[in-house]
């Protein structure tokens, strides 16, 4: 399993900023624009909320686990392998998402908060794009958590070529 490359979470954040500022734009010239729901910062940082909840907890059992403390619940690698798969597929859609809003509010900022819808929507943006990020930060620490150690004791040749 690739492990998540900030530079591919970066452009797709830029890419979906700039197209979503085209869009915004456009919209606006029909006389309109569409909404930032006010449900998106909060989804956003539930889902941000529920990865660091299942990162602490494995983390907690995986070092139970290697101290091998009596009674510890060890962790399936499925389980972990699932984990981590949650998180960098939630960190690619949050990375998405906050672009997407990041440009709205860029067009909304950039066109005037004079409006008061228009200042509320920039501050639905603009916390959608924290709460992405911390999303992205939630995945990255799932990946940290739930890593393999390095074997540094198995050569590329293998322990079976050896013998």
């Amino acid at each position: 399993m690739k492990q998540l490359r900030v530079s591919v979470l970066v452009g797709l954040f830029a890419a979906a900023g700039v197209l979503s500022w085209a869009g915004a734009r456009l919209w606006d010239s029909v006389g309109t624009l569409p909404k930032v729901p006010v449900a998106a910062p909060i989804v956003l940082a539930v889902i941000a909320v529920v990865l660091a909840a299942t990162a602490l907890s494995l983390r907690a059992r995986l070092r139970a686990q290697r101290e091998r403390r009596p009674g510890a619940k060890g962790v399936d690698p499925l389980v972990a392998a699932r984990a981590v798969v949650f998180g960098q597929a939630s960190a690619l859609v949050a990375a998405l998402v906050a672009g997407m809003y990041g440009g709205t509010g860029v067009f909304l900022w950039m066109d005037g908060l004079d409006v008061t819808a228009r200042r509320d929507q920039a501050i639905y943006a603009g916390a959608s794009v924290v709460a992405g990020i911390c999303v992205v930060a939630a995945a990255f620490f799932m990946e940290r958590v739930c890593r393999l150690p390095d074997d540094d004791d198995d050569d590329a040749g293998g322990g079976a070529a050896r013998a």
